[in-house]
């Protein structure tokens, strides 16, 4: 089920209604206080993108794999932005990049219930057919600006939720493998030295060498040594050109 409305405060927010189900999504129009990683606000021209949620119920998943679950979102959009013709890497954790510009944003949200998870809220923003961008963003792109037209938004979101259903039924039947390493083929930078920063912000050259299955970025230094990153640990930063 889609349900498709004008206004939303969060889709993330209205997803936690317990009247959504299992691959039930709630696609608004317009936020009014949509969110990003990192407690980052997310952009978007009302009529123009696709700004939704997708309700997810992955009992079968322990809470220590729960990075998983944004691994196959990732390859999902991949695939989803694949088919027409955009071909997109992922720059963890979750976002997908065109080239060294970013097309969409993720947010996933678990409830968890002992040592499972209840329930997963994937919030997703794709840039449709926003053909311009405010000059404070970095490094925003849209479908519209890399194809040069405009693209039906809902058969989009419907591509999306195929896709999203296939590397799902893969993950609940165990293939964790196939999921870890397609992953790691589209890591944006990987094998690429670049600079990241600490959260005081100093920098430092590392190389991506992967993820572990609970998520945490794995990072050659310049002596050789590997060193994993959780989450808001390292930061990665794309400097406009």
């Amino acid at each position: 089920m889609i349900e498709h409305k004008q206004h939303s405060t969060s889709t993330n927010d209205d997803a936690r209604d317990v009247r959504y189900d299992h691959f039930d999504a709630i696609w608004a129009e317009q936020q009014s206080a949509g969110r990003g990683q990192r407690g980052h606000t997310w952009h978007s021209r009302e009529g123009e993108n696709l700004t939704f949620s997708v309700v997810l119920k992955p009992h079968f998943l322990p809470i220590h794999e729960q990075f998983l679950l944004s691994e196959i979102v990732a390859l999902a959009l991949v695939e989803t932005l694949g088919k027409y013709s955009i071909e997109c890497r992922i720059k963890w954790t979750n976002d997908i990049y065109a080239g060294d510009k970013k097309i969409v944003g993720v947010l996933i949200e678990h409830a968890l219930s002992c040592e499972r998870i209840e329930r997963t809220i994937v919030g997703v923003g794709i840039n449709v057919n926003q053909p311009t961008f405010p000059e404070d963003l970095p490094n925003p792109t849209s479908m519209f600006i890399e194809q040069g037209r405009d693209f039906d938004r809902e058969e989009v979101l419907r591509s999306f939720l195929d896709a999203l259903r296939g590397w799902y039924d893969i993950l609940e039947r165990g293939d964790k493998e196939r999921v870890q390493s397609s992953y790691r083929k589209l890591m944006y930078h990987l094998d690429k030295p670049h600079t990241y920063y600490y959260p005081s912000g100093e920098g430092f050259t590392a190389t991506i060498r992967g993820v572990r299955p609970s998520g945490e970025l794995l990072l050659e230094h310049t002596d050789g040594i590997v060193r994993e990153y959780a989450f808001k640990e390292v930061e990665f930063k794309i400097v406009r050109s």
